[in-house]
């Protein structure tokens, strides 16, 4: 979410609003305390697609394994659905099939429980809001610290599971006179609610986007699980006994070196959604799949995908004003389940497939990714969760143990770094391990390659921190952590009887009653080593992924340039980058020609130098020690992302234009800088769009003519644009949708001018450098060679840029004025100037590359007339123009002799032998969909 960089601002302190709206429309009724009493089901458990059992060779266990000590008083099996449950482990945390012992093994964290129970569900007891089998767990028997397990012989791998925690809440516990219990505050345990495990591998709720729940049930009555259509009760697959079965067909890591690589963000649902994708499973894992060769062509190789881990669509559901349509969560960034892929993206699971089915299908979409080499990067948020702030609803992490995972003030309020209601409590060590544990599954079962971290920022803020027991009231020293104390009474009253258990104290603050780690540090303050990001950093499974940090969040803590790498393990998003190309290509007065030099060369201010500007608080501070001496490949850039302007609404609309989100145009953000070329919106006058194709043209250019890590927005390649809504989070349509009509017309030639720039790049290596250029590599010119003009009203920002070893280079100049210029060009001994590109020619003149729109000979006899130019040793340029010039040897210049009178001109490429390709193409694709489909659903 790229709010801060924009000057967004959540308040310092704690959140006591609805974060974002989310939960405006949920109407969620009143629950009752009332334990709710496990219902029975004689409903058959839904059969679903299983791996075959791996066959092993049974263990000898001893009769004292902990995993195999009954429970005292424990529960019978539950009607055949189970054994008797057993005493179970600690580790690992989750859900996981124990081979040898016949059965599963469940795990928990949750410091603040003072009882747990694990239910079960099939799938028709859970779209009635009904539990199958509920088993309590005995604190003396299922708890190793702060960790509650059981173990269950002989389970069906076909039910789901859950957590009932039973424990304080703040807003409902009563304290012995009957008023506020004091011990509670930060405590949002709640029994009423059954919570997703962590740990979860894969959820189900609904099986269709954007479908609803039951809305025959009465979500009022305590007896009900679930808390509204848009959320009924969620629960967790189980791993199929056997593994999911998934062939990966000798896949390894591709490792693409920084410099080389070409991303492209992209939404899952958003990409084949539309009906001209023609696809078998459109806006699914499995339809990303169908279009990856689209992508291969394109040239990128990587794709960042929006968030992927369970979320819930209709968190923000309710009808738009003024429209027909309902807001979504269509991003995705509001997370329910970190380990799970979110569900409704699965085609398998649309049609009734089960958990390994889903996850068998994300995994195809990576390996077949890794097959035509493009990497896969997961934007990841670990900044904050779906439970938002008090007034949203208790899911998984709250009801577990609030104080832990979220970061929280004295009084129990919700810290708001994230702009969402809650923050993470990320640097708090349990968060910490999981957040680690997380990362390293993904990379591990499903082969990712990396990962971008939304609001980056808050994972470097200190935590806050509780005290785990109750001071006695004696003055005597502390109880320990888990020594049974009434009331702040010493333990003695256990021993007379009484029903004893640990009262935790209250928050842990400074003197002036400012919450802290634990340490004296205020909690959120940025800290310099950061323990979660050094974790991550060192981590040994995830020490060739790539790193991406959006270094800055909703408090205005911004840390481009300065975010703690670690040895350079980390990237981060450039919006430097960002804005000063904006600014300079729509010819803005100012030091815009200096700063857009710097951002060609990778941003050498930020990311070389230790150097910082007076403004730059954290650089001059905790960050200073991660400043400069870094590589142009920290510097991921980007001209446009998912939430702001696309491409071609940059270049369309001075004013962003939201009515379609029903908020009366106040939503997203204001300060775009972005130029209408002249008219607002739509056009028909022929200049206005010219210039505008042109820009778009410029802008891209500037991306990916770029040192560092270019990142193209989904669209952007073919001029997708959005009417000018800067803020389509909650649109599940057009608005958001590829449309794949308009990729295969491309009436403008833009599509093939980024295609070809995109592989220019990628044939070039000194577009592609891992250290910054020096003044021997790079020269600036103006109008005259070595002459470069860095006043505040220049408009011409030129260069020519040598490959190593070699007499080959480049000569790349932009244009920014209104008016034409004609610019004199350096000589080089032995060597012409070539045209390559021209942003003010028209397609697909604007890129001399042979390919099926343009055959060679025309290449060569278009790159021949634009030699006399530069020949001469001049180059014209158009008012908003980029060109660029390839070094060549002077005689592969020389005019060929003329063909003879009468003979056949050679073939050219056009449209149809592209639309037969094209043809051909999507045969292929339709013959594999079967086949792909058949290996997700194993039928």
């Amino acid at each position: 979410m790229n709010l801060a960089s924009r000057g967004l601002r959540a308040p310092r302190t704690a959140s006591h609003g609805v974060g974002s709206g989310a939960y405006r429309c949920l109407n969620l009724p009143k629950r009752s305390l009332a334990a709710r009493s496990p219902i029975s089901s004689a409903t058959a458990a839904v059969q679903v697609a299983a791996a075959p059992v791996a066959k092993t060779t049974p263990r000898r266990t001893p009769l004292s394994s902990p995993s195999l000590l009954p429970v005292p008083g424990g529960a019978p099996g539950g009607a055949g659905a189970y054994g008797a449950p057993l005493r179970g482990s600690a580790e690992p945390l989750g859900a996981t099939y124990d081979a040898e012992l016949g059965g599963y093994n469940f795990a928990i964290f949750t410091s603040a429980a003072q009882r747990v129970s694990l239910v079960l569900f099939t799938e028709a007891d859970l779209a009635a809001g009904r539990a199958t089998h509920e088993i309590a767990l005995d604190p003396r028997t299922n708890r190793t610290g702060d960790v509650w397990h059981v173990f269950l012989p002989r389970l069906s791998p076909s039910l789901l599971y859950g957590f009932r925690v039973a424990g304080r809440n703040q807003d409902k516990s009563k304290g012995p006179d009957g008023g506020h219990d004091g011990a509670a505050v930060g405590h949002r345990c709640d029994e009423v609610e059954v919570v997703l495990d962590p740990y979860a591998r894969a959820v189900l709720s609904r099986r269709r986007y954007g479908a609803l729940g039951p809305k025959e049930l009465d979500y009022s009555d305590p007896s009900v699980l679930g808390l509204a259509p848009t959320w009924p009760q969620m629960a967790a697959w189980l791993p199929s006994p056997g593994g999911d079965g998934f062939d990966w067909q000798g896949d390894a890591p591709l490792n693409t070196p920084m410099e080389d690589l070409v991303v492209y963000e992209m939404h899952v649902r958003g990409f084949t959604e539309h009906p001209s994708s023609g696809v078998e499973a459109p806006g699914t894992y499995l339809g990303v799949v169908e279009r990856l060769d689209y992508l291969q062509r394109l040239g990128v190789n990587a794709i960042e995908l929006l968030p992927v881990f369970e979320f819930n669509e209709l968190e923000y559901y309710s009808p738009i004003p003024g429209s027909s349509a309902y807001r979504y969560n269509f991003w995705g960034y509001s997370t329910v389940g970190y380990h799970a892929p979110m569900s409704r993206y699965s085609y398998a699971v649309a049609n009734g497939a089960d958990g390994d089915a889903l996850r068998r299908e994300f995994k195809l979409l990576v390996r077949e990714a890794h097959r035509r080499g493009i990497e896969v990067i997961l934007d990841v948020v670990f900044n904050h969760t779906a439970e938002g702030n008090e007034a949203g609803p208790t899911l998984s992490m709250r009801g577990l143990d609030n104080r832990v995972y979220y970061m929280l003030a004295p009084g129990g309020e919700y810290y708001n770094y994230s702009g969402c209601g809650n923050t993470l409590n990320c640097n708090h060590p349990v968060v910490r391990d999981f957040i680690v544990d997380c990362l390293r599954y993904w990379v591990q079962e499903y082969h990712v390659d990396g990962f971008r971290f939304d609001l980056a920022s808050i994972m470097t803020r200190a935590p806050s921190a509780w005290h785990p027991t109750t001071q006695p009231a004696d003055g005597g020293p502390p109880a320990g952590l888990h020594s049974p104390v009434v009331n702040g009474a010493a333990n003695g009253a256990a021993a007379a009887g009484a029903e004893a258990e640990a009262v935790p104290l209250g928050p842990i603050t400074d003197d002036s009653g400012v919450m802290t780690d634990g340490a004296g540090v205020p909690t959120g303050a940025p800290l310099s080593n950061p323990p979660l990001i050094e974790a991550i950093s060192e981590d040994p499974i995830l020490r060739n992924v790539k790193l991406i940090a959006e270094a800055w969040d909703c408090d205005g803590l911004n840390q481009v340039g300065a975010f703690p790498h670690y040895g350079g393990r980390w990237s981060e998003w450039n919006g430097t980058f960002r804005d000063t190309v904006r600014q300079f290509m729509k010819g803005t007065e100012g030091p815009w020609a200096g700063n857009f030099a710097s951002a060609l060369c990778g941003s050498p201010g930020l990311y070389a130098h230790s150097e910082a500007g007076e403004e730059n608080w954290w650089a001059n501070n905790g960050g200073a020690q991660w400043k400069g001496n870094r590589a142009p490949t920290a510097s991921v850039n980007f001209v446009c992302a998912h939430d702001g302007f696309t491409l071609a609404d940059l270049v369309a609309y001075n004013e962003k234009h939201n009515e379609a989100n029903g908020e009366a145009n106040a939503d997203g953000e204001s300060h775009n800088l972005s130029w209408n070329c002249g008219e607002e919106g739509p056009t028909a006058d022929p200049t206005v769009n010219r210039l505008r194709q042109r820009q778009m043209r410029n802008l891209v250019a500037a991306l990916l003519l770029s040192h560092g890590v270019p990142m193209i927005q989904m669209g952007d390649e073919y001029g997708h644009s959005k009417s000018g809504n800067n803020n389509t989070y909650c649109h599940d349509d057009h608005l958001n949708w590829v449309d794949w009509q308009q990729v295969a017309a491309d009436e403008s030639g833009f599509g093939r001018f980024v295609r070809r720039l995109i592989h220019f790049r990628r044939d070039h290596p000194e577009l592609r450098r891992r250290t910054f250029v020096s003044d021997g590599e790079v020269q600036w010119h103006g109008d005259t060679p070595n002459e470069p003009d860095w006043t505040e009203s220049s408009r011409l920002v030129a260069y020519t840029l040598r490959q190593s070893g070699s007499q080959s280079g480049l000569y790349v100049a932009f244009n920014t004025s209104h008016l034409p210029r004609v610019v004199q060009l350096p000589q080089w001994h032995g060597r012409a100037w070539a045209p390559v590109f021209d942003t003010s020619k028209v397609a697909p003149h604007d890129a001399l590359i042979a390919d099926e729109e343009l055959g060679e000979a025309e290449v060569k006899e278009a790159r021949l007339a634009g030699s006399m130019w530069g020949g001469g040793g001049y180059c014209p340029l158009l008012p908003w123009s980029c060109v660029v010039l390839e070094s060549v040897p002077e005689a592969s210049l020389i005019a060929p002799r003329s063909r003879a009178a009468g003979a056949a001109a050679p073939p050219r490429g056009g449209a149809a032998p592209a639309a037969e390709a094209r043809a051909a193409k999507a045969a292929r694709r339709n013959a594999t969909a079967e086949q792909m489909l058949n290996e997700v659903t194993k039928s």
